[in-house]
């Protein structure tokens, strides 16, 4: 894996993904900056994002601690406000004058950071089920429960739906957590199961408990930034997705003035997995779609 130096000194990895004749910039190979959630789970449960990097040169950070990027001196680095100096480090190294950034979910929060502190280098964001602590959105319980009803013909649903209830009550049992996962996709198939199996590895726990600490965030000044970003801004959730759910999918993007809202029919947490297809042209049709000649 490539590796970079964020201005702290940690050497942080990425890969590269695109088809074979684009992966030196060439025509449909245009970079695309992605950035993981979890939080902090290593990138490559991205995949190849439903085919995405059929249609984009695919950059996928390894956050700090995470996959091939060294674990940092500094614990408190972890905090998602503290990493955006890595995606700028990212930006850097590979000469970029702006960006095209996507995260996913907890991703969301760093990219929005780095938006709000770096709105001249971002030419498009694209949050995919994204968080929006950063702007003072958060997922209730209540848009979970939302979201779960939705899932009553599943043969899975009466078990989840009780190990969801023991989850928010803070009684849960390791049995409860493994029980509402597949509220998260939107098809609970082969594929599915494979991909949840690799969270417990693929993520640094330590980094996740830091990672959204209640000092990263100032929503109030972050919303008077994004307010005037000039950046075209996507924010494509799942229909079966409680976090978030469409309509606070459209309260997001409404908080950015090129912002738009689209949602993903049958899809949950993770929608490159429910329907490659779709994702793939929706979120290519996004970047594509460049008027005035941004």
């Amino acid at each position: 894996m490539p590796i970079f130096r964020s201005q702290d000194g940690t050497r942080l990895a990425y890969s590269v993904m695109a088809k074979e004749a684009d992966r030196s910039g060439g025509a449909g190979g245009e970079p695309l900056l992605c950035v993981p959630g979890g939080p902090m789970r290593a990138s490559a449960y991205l995949g190849d994002l439903g085919g995405l990097a059929g249609r984009r040169r695919l950059v996928m950070l390894d956050l700090r601690g995470t996959g091939g990027s060294d674990r940092p001196a500094d614990t408190t680095t972890y905090r998602c406000d503290r990493q955006v100096d890595d995606v700028e480090a990212l930006r850097r190294h590979l000469g970029l004058e702006r960006v095209d950034l996507l995260a996913h979910s907890a991703g969301g929060d760093l990219a929005i950071l780095y938006a709000v502190a770096h709105p001249q280098r971002v030419r498009s964001l694209v949050l995919i089920a994204g968080r929006a602590r950063a702007l003072g959105v958060d997922f209730t319980v209540e848009h979970r429960r939302e979201a779960a009803a939705l899932r009553k013909g599943e043969p899975w649903f009466a078990a989840g739906r009780d190990a969801f209830e023991a989850v928010w009550a803070g009684s849960a049992s390791e049995a409860d957590w493994e029980a509402v996962v597949p509220f998260f996709y939107g098809r609970w198939d082969a594929a599915a199961r494979a991909h949840a199996a690799r969270e417990v590895a693929e993520t640094n726990e330590e980094a996740a408990e830091l990672y959204a600490s209640p000092e990263a965030f100032a929503p109030e000044a972050a919303r008077e930034v994004v307010a005037g970003l000039e950046a075209r801004v996507l924010v494509l959730a799942g229909e079966l997705d409680g976090g978030p759910s469409p309509r606070v999918a459209e309260e997001i993007a409404g908080m950015f003035p090129r912002g738009t809202a689209v949602v993903q029919p049958g899809a949950g947490h993770f929608p490159w997995l429910d329907d490659p297809r779709w994702f793939a042209e929706a979120v290519a049709g996004f970047l594509e779609r460049r008027p005035g000649g941004d």
